[in-house]
């Protein structure tokens, strides 16, 4: 009996060993967390910068250690660009939890927090918190050649893709008609993604389209090198008022040359692309991925990896958000002099 009673004993004490030994290992070698970004359509510019983001932020379980903190991403984080219908299903995502973070656009973000704007007959999405304003997202009018469209008012009556629900695309396409004198009863509406509305263009099926984004876009290139197309400017008077009654707009051109038979530059405006995220997320998380955002790695990705990239730069980091920084952003910002 005594005999059973210490075999007993000493099992018990190797187990509780082997368990002391499983948690060490586990506090040395931590499981990975999961990080989204909502980004948008495959065809457009968030898509492909949230890859060279969610990139940038890993550091997978077991992957290199760095010797300056935030050079090789964030310890144990594995970081993942979605798909998604854009700015305004992101901001409901990230402040319903079903997203760690988004790109949204400024004006998108702003209204949601506030309950203005598109968002009046909405929830308000206090929740949500910026971690960095990325770049200038130029409003392209895309329409055919030989469609008769010289202005945004010779849209009246012509087949014109706002882009889908969910868009922050819609939201100021609306904004530029309605600027012009027009509503989506003035022309025919179609709700295509862009690579939707470029084939639709493609086959004759669309006389216009509208996207807002970094330049260049896949599909909007793709596009013009199968036909001949013309990037419409949206300037003068017009711009002066959408400027003047939408403070998160400014001027903007596409370069000549963006696109195949554009040989001069456009005239146009651009809203900014911004990087949000929940006020539940931790703050040492927000804080080590802004840091790893601003990274020399990071900084070789975005510079390599898309020409919008290297708009994404850290003089730019805080303008235009109409939102709180998220406490672990806002740490960074005031450490690095970015933020007195």
């Amino acid at each position: 009996m005594r005999r059973r009673t210490g075999l007993g004993i000493v099992a018990a004490l190797a187990l509780l060993l082997a368990g002391t030994a499983l948690a060490q290992q586990a506090a040395d070698n931590p499981g990975p967390s999961f990080f989204r970004i909502g980004t948008g359509s495959t065809a457009g510019t968030y898509y492909p910068i949230g890859g060279l983001l969610a990139q940038a932020i890993s550091a997978p379980p077991g992957a290199r250690a760095c010797a300056e903190p935030g050079e090789c991403g964030v310890p144990g984080l594995v970081a993942s660009a979605l798909a998604s219908t854009g700015s305004v299903a992101n901001a409901e995502a990230v402040q319903d939890g079903a997203l760690e973070s988004g790109f949204v656009q400024g004006d998108v973000a702003a209204w949601a927090y506030s309950g203005g704007g598109i968002w009046q007959d909405r929830p308000k999405a206090d929740e949500l918190r910026a971690i960095a304003n990325l770049y200038p997202e130029a409003i392209h009018l895309v329409v055919r050649d030989g469609a008769q469209i010289e202005s945004v008012a010779d849209l009246r009556g012509k087949r014109v893709s706002l882009d889908e629900p969910g868009s922050g695309t819609l939201v100021d396409a609306r904004a530029i008609l309605a600027g012009a004198g027009l509503s989506e009863r003035d022309i025919s509406p179609l709700y295509l993604t862009l690579d939707k509305a470029g084939a639709a263009m493609q086959q004759g099926q669309l006389d216009a389209l509208f996207f807002v984004g970094g330049y260049p876009a896949g599909a909007i290139a793709e596009l013009a090198s199968q036909q001949p197309v013309r990037i419409l400017p949206i300037d003068g008077a017009l711009a002066q008022k959408l400027m003047e009654e939408h403070g998160f707009l400014a001027r903007a051109t596409i370069p000549a040359g963006t696109y195949d038979g554009q040989e001069a530059e456009v005239a146009t405006i651009s809203v900014g692309a911004q990087w949000i995220t929940s006020a539940d997320q931790p703050e040492a998380l927000i804080h080590d991925i802004t840091r790893a955002l601003w990274s020399a790695r990071s900084r070789r990705l975005l510079d390599t990896g898309h020409a919008r990239g290297r708009d994404i730069a850290p003089d730019r980091a805080l303008q235009g958000i109409g939102i709180p920084l998220h406490p672990g952003a806002t740490r960074y910002y005031r450490e690095t002099g970015l933020l007195k």
